[in-house]
């Protein structure tokens, strides 16, 4: 089990798996963990699957952990794919399923990410790990340093969700509270891994949060009976999800498992901080930062992402594309959710929720299609006490 190496994203250098890296020595860009997928293909099938554990780690042979026994793990993953047949008819589709991140550990999508870094971190004789986070990343990381019994230092906004804070203070961790967005505690994490030695699991900063991320991928393949569906809506911010996706279906492809043949890929941000976006209609493959950052969905309030290149590569080779909604869209639609689902859905998940409609009239999405919609959290955690 393991990688064979990693990979530059932007031009293919290979690098040694076994050493902590962070981003590639020759582009400063993102690195990707390889595996020798044509070896693993030969006995790794969907069958395989079959009276495995319920959690991520089913898809042990295509991730970068080594030895069995360094695995951390809450439950993450296997969230449950709801069909929502009442949705479908309001907004006018064939199909509509809500694939609820809510319900993994710390009540968000960033418990896969999370649980591989530090879990890998851990395998390669790292001992203490920080970490800029919008809110839901840090109490993920708080999870599973609390896990893995090592320090873990959390900087964030100091108007992330109250809920959110708590989640952190109580699971251990040192929590920093910073004037500011994202990237301004990012500049702080580096000042703190810069003079104490500790290790910067930053989205997409180091390899391995992405690995857990691209689960997600092959949980649709497999709860869809084999196939994927039409179309994808993420809601992106630092836009692991999305790319670690991508990198999912291209393994699928490589092992055998299917056809060239992919979803369609819809990115959604909040008007008040679509980088991504902005660089997608006009036709560039790298995001410009986005100013004066706000929206009520924190998750959303990343002004620039490190894997910009990677998300508008994914949304452009798909055939699908990105939209920016207003909170008061977001706002609807996480109401909308809840009274035909019963998912009380994060900001985020309305915002994906609310992409459909500008989507459909743009003829990215058809009433004809099998749409997954990703709500990345739950709603109590932005609930104001």
């Amino acid at each position: 089990m393991g990688a064979t190496h990693l990979e530059c994203t932007k031009c293919g250098t290979a690098y040694d798996s076994e050493k902590t890296w962070r981003l590639s020595p020759c582009c400063q860009k993102p690195l990707y963990a390889r595996y020798d997928l044509d070896a693993i293909g030969r006995t790794f099938r969907p069958q395989s699957l079959v009276g495995r554990e319920p959690t991520m780690w089913r898809y042990a042979e295509v991730l970068p952990i080594r030895e069995p026994e360094n695995r951390l793990t809450l439950g993450e993953g296997l969230t449950p794919l709801l069909d929502s047949p009442r949705l479908a008819v309001e907004l006018g589709v064939r199909r509509i399923l809500v694939k609820d991140e809510g319900q993994n550990p710390t009540g968000s999508f960033k418990a896969r990410g999370l649980a591989m870094a530090v879990a890998r971190a851990v395998e390669l004789g790292v001992r203490e790990v920080a970490i800029p986070s919008a809110g839901n990343a840090g109490s993920a990381t708080a999870a599973y340093a609390a896990a893995a019994g090592i320090p873990a230092h959390v900087v964030v906004p100091r108007d992330t969700p109250k809920p959110i804070l708590e989640e952190i203070r109580a699971l251990g961790s040192d929590l920093e509270l910073i004037d500011g967005l994202i990237t301004d505690a990012g500049a702080r994490v580096a000042e703190g891994c810069a003079a104490h030695g500790w290790f910067d699991l930053s989205t997409l900063k180091e390899p391995y949060r992405v690995e857990g991320k691209k689960t997600m991928g092959y949980e649709l393949f497999e709860q869809l009976g084999g196939r994927l569906p039409d179309a994808i809506i993420y809601p992106t911010g630092g836009g692991t999800g999305l790319v670690g996706m991508w990198k999912a279906f291209e393994e699928m492809e490589r092992m055998g498992w299917k056809g060239p043949e992919r979803p369609r890929m819809i990115s959604v941000q909040a008007t008040g901080c679509a980088p991504v976006v902005r660089a997608w209609e006009r036709g560039v493959e790298e995001a410009e930062p986005w100013q004066n950052a706000h929206t009520y969905a924190s998750g959303l309030r990343v002004p620039r992402a490190v894997g910009d290149f990677l998300m508008i590569r994914a949304l452009r080779e798909s055939g699908g594309g990105a939209v920016a909604v207003t909170d008061e869209a977001m706002a609807e639609a996480v109401d909308l959710m809840g009274r035909m689902t019963g998912v009380f859905a994060a900001p985020e998940g309305g915002a994906a929720l609310a992409a459909i409609r500008p989507m459909l009239e743009r003829g990215i999405l058809r009433a004809t299609d099998e749409i997954v919609v990703f709500n990345t959290g739950s709603g109590l955690k932005y609930v104001a006490p």
